[in-house]
């Protein structure tokens, strides 16, 4: 998966776009983006991405085109759709089945809402979302299995149904799970075209002279670190496009709470926009937040965000808001969770370090 996660700038005809939608270990979506060769002959969509897609069946193929997840310059096209020179051509797999069985687990979930189509979870920090290399069991897919274990149609274990995207192990906040297959596709397409409602708070180091910003830089794996991410300008051929709006909301002098809005859904996209401002996110080991970056050289300083880190002790960064349209009654509806403990008792720190030291 590293390999291909990593393809970029390979010559006309080839992937030069493939991105997962998981910030941990599976896949949920596989994405794939190919320009055509200027000699390319007409050729039907689903047959040229047979031919250039290793290890897909023609089902995949068909199911992505049926549910509008293959995209020809842009638009959704059919699975008739004649390929030409030059067309770049976009597409959305589903992933395939598990490898390995994912087993029920009692294990408690937060769910905020829930009816036969879907759920609505709130994910704590440190919970790990799918099952991978170091963490087969304890997910949240386990968790899922176990509440959903006495419905008949539903089988975790299916790709065609369960989670639609996915945060951060040490993330907390909303995720969106579809029961059904016509759900899931309904659900899938609206981040595949980028209408759903997504906002994060996080804590961040440093103060900002602007109350509203924009980040537009691509995303790719760091060369010096393939566990982290770094930017790169927009438009090179490195990385995939991003963008994120930041909006301030409440100034600690040293730190500052941002509310972040997703534009774009890449891998660890707002801790690696974020650093690339200069303000990594606070506490965040991997992208050099758990050091004193901002402050005073003070002793008691210093012990006052050492306790910090033990309060909160992973990167302060919590999807608040998710919004989408109902894949059976078509109504908006939006979600909005409260900040985790761990986040509320650091903010809480930090307004009485300024009350009593600024």
């Amino acid at each position: 998966m590293d390999e291909l996660q990593e393809m970029q700038g390979l010559a006309p005809g080839m992937a030069d776009d493939v991105e997962f939608d998981d910030e941990e270990t599976g896949q949920l979506y596989e994405h794939y983006r190919f320009v055509a060769d200027k000699k390319q002959k007409m050729l039907r969509v689903d047959k040229f991405l047979l031919d250039h897609l290793s290890n897909t069946s023609r089902n995949r193929v068909q199911k992505a085109a049926d549910a509008g997840f293959i995209m020809a310059n842009g638009r959704p096209v059919k699975r008739s759709y004649k390929v030409k020179p030059d067309d770049v051509i976009q597409v959305m797999l589903d992933r395939p089945h598990y490898e390995n069985k994912i087993t029920p687990e009692d294990i408690p979930l937060d769910i905020v809402y829930e009816d036969g189509d879907l759920m609505v979870i709130n994910k704590p920090a440190g919970m790990v979302v799918h099952p991978g290399f170091g963490n087969w069991n304890g997910t949240m897919l386990n968790a899922i299995a176990w509440h959903l274990k006495d419905m008949p149609q539903y089988d975790i274990n299916n790709p065609e149904i369960g989670l639609v995207h996915r945060i951060d192990k040490d993330t907390s906040g909303l995720l969106v799970v579809a029961k059904t297959a016509e759900a899931k596709t309904h659900l899938g397409l609206q981040f595949f075209n980028k209408t759903t409602k997504r906002e994060y708070n996080a804590l961040v180091w440093g103060n900002f002279t602007e109350d509203v910003g924009r980040i537009e830089g691509n995303i790719g794996r760091d060369p010096k670190d393939r566990m982290r991410m770094a930017v790169f300008p927009p438009g090179s051929e490195v990385g995939k496009h991003a963008v994120t709006h930041y909006y301030i909301m409440e100034r600690f002098g040293y730190t500052t709470l941002v509310k972040c809005v997703l534009e774009t859904g890449r891998t660890h996209q707002i801790r690696a926009h974020m650093r690339h401002l200069g303000h990594p996110l606070f506490s965040d080991e991997r992208y050099g937040g758990d050091q004193v970056l901002k402050g005073t050289n003070s002793v008691k300083y210093r012990q006052f965000v050492d306790n910090c880190f033990k309060l909160c002790p992973r990167q302060v960064l919590h999807a608040k808001t998710l919004g989408f349209v109902h894949p059976s009654t078509g109504r908006e509806m939006l979600f909005t969770s409260e900040l985790p403990d761990d986040m509320a008792s650091l903010l809480a720190k930090w307004r009485n370090y300024v009350s009593t030291n600024m």
